[in-house]
């Protein structure tokens, strides 16, 4: 990558933000509330005291996971929008193991850990194999897999782990990344250790990618199918690997909420959206290890602080969706954000 295009790699992702938030502003302005008064709320609904950053953090934890899986199958050619049923396996796997096993906690909470990683990344070896031996779309694939992810995660809840019941009990203690010393720092909010996992998840990402022959070859395949398929690599392979190692940082996001946030799982009525969010998420990041712990930042800082504009200011918390899907709007649009940015380094010279 040149110089040039490491800048604007850069560039285009703040000038995004910017455009996102700028026009957010304007329509502010003209549906007749105060921006400066929305995103002072939005502001303080993410950093305003102790527990809000708390909260903040907490948000941001699955975000920067399942960013970390979309980003990971885009960088070998893939779209994996099947995050959000990786998500839910994952949670399901790490909460059962959480109820089911008796064992200290050096052997109980790297199991739950380990059950999310594997839920996780079965739920992405499904589509892979699909589109690696017969062609197989990934995003049709994923997408139905996500439907029977949520209908199946539902009825083990009612019929298994419960009694036709809506929720499970709490998870053992031994396996629960809640942390009574940083719920302590930020006024008992449900800030657990699980962000420290999801930063190492990203170091790993990098070096995967970056630092391995695995990685190179993943990328290779991502460019190029057929040339790499020419240079002797496995292309089927590679297809496989990289959507098992996607959905499993996808799961590992479903055991942050499992293990970390709630302690349980419950039937859902839809979504959680977070594999959703995370397409948003690796967008802004550019694919980028690092990018994408800054965008989980930034969406976890949107989300949160939505929650304090209706009363501080008024503001209806669909403008932050509004924002976010501005600022994706502008990312996708990088040629022109480009073109201009081009213009202007012309007309310097």
């Amino acid at each position: 990558m040149t110089k040039s295009n490491k800048l604007f790699t850069i560039l285009i992702p703040i000038i995004s933000v910017l455009l996102g938030l700028i026009a957010g502003a304007i329509i502010m302005l003209f549906s007749g509330y105060n921006p400066i008064l929305g995103y002072t709320a939005l502001w303080n609904g993410a950093f305003g005291d102790a527990f809000t950053i708390g909260e903040t953090v907490r948000r941001i934890t699955p975000l920067l996971l399942t960013g970390l899986a979309v980003a990971f199958a885009f960088r070998t050619g893939l779209f994996n929008i099947g995050a959000e049923g990786q998500v839910i396996v994952g949670w399901l796997a790490a909460v059962w193991v959480g109820l089911a096993v008796d064992a200290p906690m050096v052997i109980h909470l790297p199991l739950a850990i380990l059950a999310s990683l594997a839920a996780g990344a079965l739920w992405g070896f499904i589509p892979g194999l699909l589109k690696a031996k017969l062609g197989v779309h990934e995003v049709i694939v994923t997408i139905m897999m996500n439907y029977i992810a949520l209908y199946s995660v539902n009825e083990i809840v009612r019929s298994v782990l419960t009694e036709q019941e809506t929720t499970t009990d709490a998870i053992a203690p031994t396996a629960s990344l809640a942390s009574e010393w940083l719920q302590g720092l930020t006024y008992f909010s449900r800030m657990h250790y699980g962000i420290v996992i999801a930063l190492f998840a990203a170091a790993v990402m990098w070096f995967i990618i970056q630092r391995t022959t695995a990685g190179y070859e993943l990328k290779a395949v991502g460019f190029n199918q057929h040339a790499s398929k020419y240079a002797g690599m496995n292309v089927s392979k590679n297809i496989i690997l990289s959507m098992v190692i996607s959905g499993a940082f996808a799961g590992l996001a479903g055991a942050m909420e499992g293990l970390g946030t709630y302690g349980t799982i419950s039937i859902m009525s839809g979504f959680t959206n977070l594999g959703f969010d995370g397409i948003a998420v690796a967008l802004l990041g550019a694919n980028n290890a690092f990018g994408v712990v800054l965008a989980a930042i930034l969406f976890g800082v949107l989300k949160e602080g939505a929650g304090q504009m209706p009363t501080g200011a008024g503001v209806p918390t669909e403008l932050v969706d509004i924002i976010i899907a501005l600022i994706i709007f502008f990312v996708a649009s990088s040629y022109i954000i480009r073109w201009v940015l081009l213009r202007f380094k012309k007309e310097g010279k």
